[in-house]
């Protein structure tokens, strides 16, 4: 994909009056949203209210009607809302796949012109058990050589477990949907955001991403040029031991992270 200059992402960015956001009472849904709602009308979908903003309570998973009201007027959606940790794989289905799949189909059916998802940096977790990725990972005495080993998105993925390969059947429908209906899609692989903020240990610093830089990141799809139909990104703070390509991220959306996981000591 060719890159795109920042005066062309400003020139022809999207600009949605009214965003829907699933997932706003969790970490990443609530940040994406209060920010966005500064500027925008931003309204919640999910399985609990969301104080302070006008919620459609239902769980999508249970089918697309329940998904319908919420879509009025919607020009963008924001899925931030999953199964993760540990439950089981009927959990993810009913939650990843599933419900993945009726909110597309319901944003298909309502005319809404981009979808930013959420994927997971995971996919390609496997990584981390092979060189150089394994030191660069583990290693506090691992000289990072130049140019830094790059896990980039193009490269094959690593799964580990049902939870990621749901999160690859969320990049995958999007794909069809953007190719086959011209909805645009954006695939967020997000790093590892943390409720205080921090890396919580030397593995997590690698593939951390502070709240501003995920805000940041989730701005910039919400807001990218309304000609790009598909994308997929990683999403991680400028982490001195990072292995996952974000270079691809600026390229396309215009993304340059603002924080390190070296301003905690790692």
């Amino acid at each position: 994909m060719p890159a795109l200059n920042p005066e062309r992402i400003t020139r022809k960015a999207l600009s949605p009056s009214k965003i829907l956001v699933t997932g706003m009472s969790g970490l990443i849904g609530g940040l994406a949203g209060r920010s966005l709602a500064e500027s925008h009308e931003v309204t919640a979908l999910g399985r609990r209210e969301v104080e302070g903003f006008p919620t459609t309570v239902t769980d999508i998973g249970d089918g697309i009607d329940g998904i319908m009201p919420a879509l009025e007027n919607v020009d963008t959606v924001i899925h931030m809302a999953a199964s993760r940790g540990n439950v089981t794989d009927e959990t993810h289905i009913k939650a990843n796949i599933n419900g993945v799949y009726n909110l597309f189909e319901a944003c298909r059916i309502s005319g809404v012109k981009r979808i930013v998802a959420a994927s997971s940096g995971a996919v390609v977790a496997g990584y981390e058990q092979e060189e150089p990725f394994r030191s660069m990972v583990h290693d506090p005495d691992f000289v990072m050589p130049v140019p830094r080993p790059l896990v980039a998105i193009g490269d094959p993925v690593r799964l580990r477990g049902f939870y990621t390969v749901s999160k690859m059947f969320t990049e995958n429908l999007g794909q069809m949907y953007s190719a086959q209906y011209d909805m645009s899609v954006i695939c967020i692989r997000v790093g590892k955001v943390e409720i205080e903020d921090v890396p919580l240990n030397a593995r997590n610093a690698s593939v951390w991403c502070s709240h501003r830089d995920i805000v940041r990141m989730i701005d910039k799809a919400v807001h990218a040029p309304d000609d790009l139909k598909y994308a997929v990104v990683f999403a991680c703070s400028d982490n001195p031991t990072r292995y996952r390509d974000i270079d691809h991220a600026k390229e396309v959306l215009g993304f340059v992270p603002q924080e390190s996981a070296a301003d905690h000591g790692f």
